[in-house]
């Protein structure tokens, strides 16, 4: 099994017809993902890479029963895109784009938590299931079909993390990026509940990093529910208070922000602590999974 998305899924893209939505379009196609239409308002009619074009989510819906949606248009036009997909009760919903107004988000992610859609985003690669499903922009290469979850903040250090881990022969099952936030749709614990249900996944990495408290809370459930190894690398050690670190909701307010508070409460939790890309590899291969 997977998580959120299997062979299964029938994905609608919005925005298909820009010029970054059709360019990772054709790759999620060619990668095996069933993506069965596209919406870009007043492109219906058209054809992308083989893929029908609709104005409207609603239209998408009437033929083709998506399940799941992936949103590449413009930060400003994200609120009236997502309403749309919520509108139609598609289970998946992610938000590749930077920059939406956290009002926008805050609209979105309440008018989801009604309608029963899942958000994940904004600011996020999307997610991969080696060898099954790719519903996002990752370098599919750097993945191999394994047992090890794998969820993030940052879409770079998870390309990073599994590179190393597929060039030492250890696959990932499914690979999440929540994003940069700093309003998230889904949250580090969230996707932690679905990965210690999974029963494909024997162990999970989580990438996280400066700013927030998601960390302490993740470290919270994985002591309450210690059914399966975590191992976990947060960046930024050395990051001063009240810097921004990349992402928007990298920014240290309060000892709970510390790479170091994060690092030893997720440590008390029994989590396993990895320093780099090397660690990380060490401690997956120590669990001989």
């Amino acid at each position: 099994m997977t998580i959120l998305i299997d062979q299964d899924t029938r994905v609608i893209i919005q925005g298909i017809t820009g010029k970054v939505g059709s360019f990772q379009a054709k790759i999620m196609k060619d990668y095996g993902t069933n993506i069965v239409a596209g919406v870009t308002p007043g492109k219906g009619g058209m054809e992308v890479h083989g893929i029908p074009v609709f104005d409207f989510v609603e239209d998408a819906c009437e033929l083709n029963r998506p399940t799941a949606a992936f949103c590449f248009v413009p930060a400003k036009y994200v609120r009236a895109a997502a309403f749309e997909v919520i509108k139609a009760r598609i289970a998946l919903l992610i938000i590749t784009s930077e920059g939406v107004p956290d009002k926008d988000m805050l609209d979105i992610l309440h008018y989801a938590k009604r309608n029963g859609t899942r958000v994940i985003g904004p600011d996020t690669p999307g997610i991969i299931s080696p060898g099954v499903c790719k519903l996002g922009v990752h370098p599919d290469k750097m993945f191999i079909k394994g047992h090890v979850g794998v969820l993030s903040k940052s879409g770079a250090l998870s390309y990073e993390i599994c590179k190393n881990l597929t060039e030492n022969g250890i696959g990932q099952s499914t690979v999440v990026g929540i994003g940069g936030g700093p309003i998230w749709g889904s949250t580090q614990k969230e996707i932690l509940e679905l990965f210690f249900s999974d029963p494909e996944t024997r162990a999970v990495v989580m990438l996280g990093e400066v700013g927030g408290s998601m960390e302490i809370e993740a470290a919270e459930y994985i002591r309450m529910n210690p059914v399966k190894p975590a191992v976990a690398l947060i960046v930024g050690r050395n990051a001063p208070e009240g810097a921004q670190m990349g992402h928007a909701g990298a920014i240290i307010e309060g000892k709970e922000g510390t790479a170091k508070y994060k690092i030893e409460t997720l440590r008390e939790a029994g989590v396993l602590i990895a320093k780099n890309p090397s660690e990380v590899v060490q401690h997956i291969h120590n669990l001989r999974l």
